[in-house]
């Protein structure tokens, strides 16, 4: 059936934008939607929207007398993108079950971006495009940045400013009239500013976004590989492999010059990696020439470590850095394609020093060194989970010996492990801000940073959280090494601690076997050490312990046995395992409950500083 017919049987092209409307409208009874009410009003703000202007654009139309069409357009880059995000998606997912549960609002927002380009599109001429085009642009914004559940209302309003750029601002290229602005870059530009200027990042999943996509093991190379995909059929390859080297290129003068990593723990970040893949390599906003995209891609990378570097000392989030530069780029593409002319008439007279070669050689070749330009990087562990910079005892030596931004490094890499649920890194991040070894001592955030090491477990972070809280200074450490280990799923040095009965070493061996970091996921075997390391003293694995033996994991349940390692754990300073002994004489898993010395624990865990232990004992 053509386009066309279709429409025809739908009841023309002026009813259309009708049935995404109401399809939106149908998808805001979801369970994933009816759970935030946030949420709900955001889909039917978005749903009256559309329909007023449709009745807007239904008068006008009748008052006019316009006679409005429909033509199909199938691209190759459109679908090609789609497939392209999709296996992101799909890898990402794994890993991150946030993406999944996102999956149902990113659909929304297709369905939104059909009827706002249809409107948009009819309410400036009479003709529409049906194609795979807002596919790429949605899924494009949602790969760097997406609005919590509360103010998901301006995700709606960040996709019709993409489609309002590609409409409005426009020139003439090479004889054609097309869009300046990357859709998707161009609205994710602004929304940085306002969310940077306004101090509001924390509305955004920006950070999360970020630091998840290194979850993966393999994300480069799928991200590599997807990428290959496109620039086989869209010659943009010397884009990506400019910028990559420029960075790559850079990094080294830096290291060269400081001793120390630029980007922390890799050489191009895993989200700029995918930005120089699917942000900036759209055709449409590049340069058409081969060196143009040579200086294009180069810009890129260079405007990358120019805001990386400006951000840091500001506190201003890093993600940020791929994205502003986006829209400027695009600007630049006349001047480029003006000054790539311009140079290549001067050397015109040259060309016969070297051997002729056509565009798609030029790929062939450009693909070949890319490959082999990632294949080094990879090797080297320049990218990847395995970079020296991953490791917190470089940073540790490196703050120190007092080497560049080595101290300002550290605290960022004990940030993030501490937002992947490192309770060790949170830990050692609130002694950082409370004795203020990077800035002024900050005693508000270093609360927070031991409260959350606390929640995660952590028995000194409860114990730290009380030391601030009464004014003191004299902090309790935990191990560097064997922490930095776990983060860079390393399990070698410490199944050599555990061996020499260090019962830390024992505790994250089974961390590492219960997630999977590093060694094949075995509950069972993280049980085992779990019970090694109680016995050996660390209050944490009893507590930890106790859990599997109350949820059954890694064996049968067992409650009384959980009672005695929790008891251990409390014994030995874990107020965790205080107040989760407590709740547990408190409920009817065990035969002989005891609610008054279930209070008395519960008592305890709060007056070692566990705030949510206090939240129990309120009337």
């Amino acid at each position: 059936m053509t386009v066309t017919a279709l429409t025809t049987q739908l009841g023309g092209p002026a009813r259309l934008p009708l049935y995404p409307t109401l399809l939106l409208l149908a998808m805001s009874f979801a369970p994933r939607v009816q759970e935030s009410q946030p949420l709900v009003l955001a889909f039917w703000g978005s749903c009256a929207v559309l329909l007023a202007w449709q009745w807007w654009l239904s008068r006008t139309i009748a008052r006019e007398g316009r006679t409005l069409t429909i033509e199909g357009s199938l691209r190759k880059n459109h679908y090609l993108q789609l497939v392209a995000h999709l296996g992101v998606y799909f890898y990402w997912s794994w890993y991150w079950p946030e993406v999944g549960n996102h999956a149902w609002l990113i659909a929304a927002q297709v369905v939104f971006a059909y009827a706002f380009d249809m409107l948009l599109g009819w309410s400036r001429r009479n003709l529409w495009r049906l194609s795979f085009g807002p596919f790429p642009i949605i899924f494009s914004t949602n790969l760097f940045l997406w609005f919590r559940d509360d103010w998901f209302f301006l995700q709606f309003v960040m996709v019709a400013l993409g489609f309002v750029g590609k409409e409005l601002f426009t020139w003439m290229r090479n004889g054609r009239r097309t869009h300046i602005f990357n859709p998707s870059g161009f609205s994710l530009s602004v929304f940085s500013v306002v969310l940077i200027l306004a101090g509001r990042t924390d509305l955004t999943w920006g950070q999360e976004i970020a630091l998840t996509l290194r979850y993966p093991e393999h994300m480069y190379l799928v991200i590599f590989l997807l990428g290959l995909m496109v620039q086989y059929y869209f010659a943009v390859t010397l884009m990506t492999l400019s910028a990559a080297a420029t960075l790559f290129l850079l990094g080294l003068v830096y290291s060269a010059f400081t001793g120390v990593y630029f980007f922390v723990d890799t050489t191009v970040p895993i989200a700029v990696f995918l930005g120089l893949h699917l942000l900036v390599t759209d055709p449409s906003t590049s340069p058409r020439g081969s060196l143009g995209r040579v200086i294009f891609g180069s810009l890129y990378g260079i405007s990358v470590w120019v805001l990386y570097a400006a951000f840091l000392p500001l506190g201003i989030p890093a993600f940020y850095d791929k994205l502003l530069c986006v829209p400027l780029l695009n600007l630049s593409v006349r001047i480029i394609d003006r000054f790539v002319g311009r140079l290549e008439g001067e050397m015109l007279g040259l060309e016969r020093f070297w051997p002729t070669i056509s565009p798609r050689q030029l790929n062939y070749t450009s693909m070949a060194v890319w490959t082999l330009l990632f294949v080094g990087l990879l090797s080297t562990d320049a990218i990847g989970n395995r970079h020296p910079g991953t490791n917190l005892a470089f940073w540790e030596s490196a703050c120190d010996e007092g080497l560049r931004n080595g101290c300002r490094n550290l605290m960022v890499r004990q940030s993030n492990n501490c937002a992947a649920g490192i309770a060790r890194s949170c830990n050692e991040l609130g002694i950082m801000l409370a004795t203020g070894r990077v800035d002024a001592p900050n005693a508000t955030e270093a609360a927070a940073a031991f409260d959350q090491a606390c929640e995660l477990g952590l028995g000194i972070g409860c114990n730290n959280a009380a030391v601030l809280s009464g004014g003191g200074q004299q902090f309790t450490r935990t191990s560097t090494t064997l922490a930095s280990a776990l983060a860079r799923g390393d399990p070698a040095p410490l199944r050599e601690a555990c061996d020499n009965d260090d019962g830390e070493g024992c505790f994250l061996l089974a961390a590492a076997y219960q997630a999977g970091r590093g060694v094949e996921l075995d509950v069972a075997t993280a049980r085992e050490l779990h019970s090694r390391s109680c016995d050996l003293g660390w209050a944490l694995s009893c507590g930890e312990l106790a859990g599997l033996y109350l949820r059954g994991e890694g064996g049968a349940p067992d409650p009384a046995r959980a009672a005695g390692s929790f008891n251990l754990g409390c014994a030995s300073g874990d107020a965790m395992s205080c107040l989760r002994l407590g709740l547990l004489l408190q409920s009817d898993q065990i035969q002989t409950p005891d609610p008054e010395r279930a209070r008395s624990l519960i008592q305890l865990a709060c007056e070692m500083g566990l705030s949510q232990a206090c939240d129990f004992l309120e009337p």
